[in-house]
Parts: C-alpha cells; sequence; structure tokens
C-alpha cells in the first residue's frame, strides 16, 4: 500500500480518529494557553504541574481509587493557585516555587510507587507515564468529549476576556491600577491550565508537557508581533503539528508524545530561520 492508502486504512479504526481528535484539541488549548505564560515568564509551569499531576496519581493508584481524576484534578488546581501565590511573594520567586514544587512532588511520587504500587513492573509504568505511553491509543468516547468540552472552554474564555487577559500580561500593575481584577484572571488561567495539563499528560506524558506549553508560542513569537498573531499561529501550528506527529508516530511506530515534540521542535527551528532572514525574530 502506498502511504496515503496506509493512513487510510488506519483512520479507519475509531481508536485512531479518537487519538487525532484529541490530540489537536489539547495542543490547541495548550498553544493558546502557552502564549500568556511564556510572556509573564511563567512557561515551566507545565512542567511543574505534570509532575504534580504525577504524584496524585500515584497516591490515587495507592488507595486503589478507581477514577484517579477525582484525585489528580483538584490537587493539580489548587497546586496551580498555590504556585500562582508564592510567584507573587518576593521571597519565593515564580521559577523557585516551581522547581521546588516539581522535584517535591516527582520524588514523593516515585517513592510511593516504589513502596506501595502492585504492579510488577515499575519502570515501566513510570516510564510510560513521564514519557507517553499507548493511552492516547485506549481513548473512550467520554475522554473525547470531555477535551471537546475542555476545549471549547478555553476558547470561550480567549474570547470573552481576551481584552482582559491581554493587560494583564503585559501589565499587571497598570492593569490593576485601573479596575482590572487581576488576581481573578490569573487564578482563572492557572486552574484552566492545571486542567488542560491533566488531560495532556495522556497525549505526551509528564515531562513532555512544557514543550506543547512552550514551542509553539515561542515559533510564533519569531515571526510575528501583535499579541493576536501570535495567539492565531501559535494554535495553528501546534495543531498542525499534533497531527504530524500522530500520524508519524502510527506509520513509523514510534511513541506518540516523542514524535509530537520533535514535530514542534521542527517547527520551531524552521520558523527561527525564517525570522532570522526575515528579520523579524527578536
Amino acid at each position: 500500500m502506498t502511504p496515503f492508502e496506509n493512513i487510510l486504512f488506519y483512520f479507519s479504526f475509531p481508536f485512531v480518529r479518537y487519538a487525532l481528535i484529541v490530540g489537536v484539541f489539547i495542543s490547541l488549548c495548550t498553544a493558546l494557553l502557552g502564549v500568556p505564560l511564556v510572556l509573564k515568564r511563567f512557561s515551566f509551569i507545565g512542567d511543574g504541574l505534570s509532575h504534580v499531576a504525577f504524584c496524585a496519581m500515584a497516591i490515587s493508584a495507592v488507595m486503589d481509587i478507581y477514577s484517579d481524576m477525582i484525585v489528580i484534578v483538584p490537587v493539580t488546581v489548587i497546586s496551580a493557585v498555590v504556585l500562582l501565590r508564592a510567584g507573587q511573594n518576593a521571597r519565593i520567586r515564580g521559577d523557585a516555587a516551581i522547581a521546588m514544587l516539581s522535584v517535591s512532588a516527582m520524588a514523593i511520587g516515585y517513592l510511593l510507587m516504589n513502596i506501595f504500587t502492585v504492579s510488577g513492573n515499575v519502570s515501566g509504568d513510570v516510564c510510560s507515564t513521564l514519557f507517553g505511553s499507548v493511552a492516547i491509543l485506549t481513548l473512550s468516547k467520554s475522554d473525547v468529549w470531555i477535551c471537546i468540552a475542555m476545549s471549547v472552554i478555553v476558547i470561550g474564555i480567549y474570547i470573552f476576556f481576551y481584552n482582559k487577559l491581554f493587560a494583564v500580561t503585559f501589565d499587571e500593575s497598570f492593569a490593576e491600577a485601573t479596575g482590572v481584577r487581576t488576581g481573578f484572571y490569573n487564578t482563572l488561567v492557572a486552574v484552566v491550565t492545571a486542567v488542560i495539563i491533566v488531560l495532556a499528560m495522556k497525549l505526551v506524558g509528564t515531562l513532555l508537557i512544557s514543550a506543547l506549553v512552550i514551542f509553539p508560542a515561542l515559533s510564533a513569537m519569531r515571526l510575528f508581533k501583535s499579541f493576536k498573531s501570535v495567539i492565531v499561529f501559535a494554535a495553528i501550528l501546534s495543531v498542525l503539528c499534533s497531527c504530524v506527529g500522530i500520524v508519524a508516530s502510527i506509520l513509523i511506530s514510534t511513541p506518540v508524545g516523542s514524535t509530537i515534540v520533535v514535530a514542534d521542535l521542527l517547527a520551531f527551528g524552521l520558523c527561527f530561520v525564517i525570522g532570522k532572514a526575515s528579520g523579524r525574530s527578536a
């Protein structure tokens, strides 16, 4: 069969279509959230929260909770708010707070899995969680609908609160002086980011989530200067790289998460070269 016929054959299976739909919507959400996070120098919050989600997953496994989302989502959301508050503390800067929470959560989660796990292959379980696994190919219809619902919420937040998010992203002090509730909008972004990070764990794994947040935003900033243009291009590029990565991983039998990240990396390199050549790159 030709490569095109091969792709059509694979897409005749529902689980492959589900994987593509989830990949598209998650990459769209992470790209939209990534732009303000990168501009606010808070891009590694995705890394910190993904490690917290890993720790929460270990806790739910130890407690033998059937639906781990009952534990993972609340713990990750609370941690996002705590990170936000710590980042505003002059004694503990945002990057230091993320680093402290990240390494602590990772260590506690791995320790719990080693002490209390009932699985005979702890290393395999941890590796698949950190770097992504076949979970993206075992998605149910409910998983797909959850991702679609969260994507609609994120897009709605961007459309409805666009001006406020723009003001808080670029000059938080001035926005607060003009009456904008900066604390509310920062918390809103943190909470939505936490939920999207939890969903993205199934796509790329814990250690690779930051790539979905950072690369599309940085790639767009190589070519565009306006906030709106960067958001639109980052979203389009992230979705495109996700589709390419998923299809390539199926055709050449490579890990889904790693393949998507490599696609994002190559796209960033291309945007960087184009930006340099055109004199747009900052």
